[in-house]
């Protein structure tokens, strides 16, 4: 047998692809219905010899290897990307660290973010959210505000999927962190949230907590402060979103002072037929006509340095807050104010 015979004999079994070779040849007519086992290369006339079978042969699997290369390159420019699709609202469970009040879905803010995701037709930021344990099912970890407002508007919701967070620890962290950034939760939901994480023992200490979630020690006992006024002084608000950490340590001054006294004024005030704002309640909470003041901020050039305030004695409460500073300035510090009064009250005197 000559080695033209013989090329014949050992390619007499490939296929050429029927779109390739001009005849028009139908995929269907193929009994395994895959028309060839090779992916298309650029329509020429089929090879009739041995060796031009070979070599077409050879062609179709380097195109096949380019084309492998491409798709390569082109995963590899989304190594480490996480799964973001559009999900139905119904199919994502609100976290048990949920840290929003019902008060912010019905908030100005709340209702100019719905308008600008309806003109969107949907959240142009995604949210997150993390497998749940019943199939199909996921939860919530920050995103909340975006997916209430398309709950509402009847749209799907765009999020990102990540398996990544898989402990309350972390979920817990991502939602404080991504908070915080935004800026656009009160104090009352970051107290309420810090709350609610330290009585279910998810963090050991008020210390552990603001370690673990990068924040200071005064941050966190500011907006507990916040979060942990009595309920009926928090109902005479028109919403605790407006409570402010100031206004907390006033109505916490006066709370020690004379409880039962600043509950009853609590209890006048809710039964007001109008609500007042924030600065009024605690005005009306604290007496501050005849007692108790907020506490009113001292700033140098910019920089809180501390604060001063009337208590319940109608004593001057001035509180500094200087780090690192040499005795002598201190005294010399001293020395201006005992001036100044001296010479302020000479003046009042006459």
């Amino acid at each position: 047998m000559n080695t033209k015979s013989k090329l014949l004999a050992m390619t007499a079994d490939l296929q050429a692809n029927p779109r390739s070779t001009g005849q028009g040849a139908d995929v269907q007519s193929d009994p395994s219905g895959l028309g060839t086992m090779f992916p298309p290369v650029a329509p020429r006339a089929a090879a009739r010899t041995g060796p031009g079978q070979m070599l077409q042969f050879r062609g179709q699997m380097l195109a096949h290897e380019s084309e492998l290369r491409g798709l390569k390159d082109q995963l590899q420019q989304h190594d480490g990307s996480l799964p973001t699709r559009k999900l139905d609202a119904d199919s994502i469970v609100p976290s048990r660290w949920a840290n929003r009040h019902p008060a912010s879905f019905s908030s100005p803010d709340f209702a100019r973010l719905r308008e600008d995701i309806a003109a969107a037709g949907g959240n142009v930021q995604p949210i997150l959210v993390r497998p749940a344990q019943e199939a199909g099912k996921y939860e919530m970890v920050f995103g909340h505000r975006r997916r209430q407002a398309c709950m509402e508007l009847g749209l799907p919701v765009l999020a990102t999927i990540d398996a990544g967070v898989d402990s309350d620890l972390r979920l817990f962290a991502a939602m404080d962190r991504e908070n915080r950034e935004r800026a656009d939760l009160s104090p009352y939901e970051q107290g309420a949230m810090y709350r609610h994480a330290l009585n279910e023992n998810l963090y050991p200490s008020n210390r552990r907590l603001a370690e673990a979630l990068g924040v200071s020690h005064t941050w966190v006992a500011n907006v507990l402060a916040v979060a942990d006024l009595p309920p009926p002084v928090i109902e005479c608000f028109r919403s605790p979103l407006e409570i402010q950490p100031k206004h907390a340590r006033a109505i916490s001054a006066a709370y020690e002072v004379d409880r039962k006294a600043l509950l009853r004024r609590a209890e006048k005030l809710r039964q007001a037929q109008t609500k007042q704002g924030a600065n009024a309640v605690v005005d009306a909470l604290t007496k501050q006509s005849g007692s108790i003041r907020v506490p009113q901020e001292i700033f140098v050039s910019g920089r809180r340095v501390g604060s001063w305030q009337r208590d319940g004695a109608r004593r001057l409460v001035l509180e500094m807050k200087l780090a690192n500073v040499p005795d002598a300035l201190v005294e010399n510090l001293l020395a201006a104010v005992s001036d100044a009064l001296e010479k302020q009250l000479e003046s009042v005197n006459g």
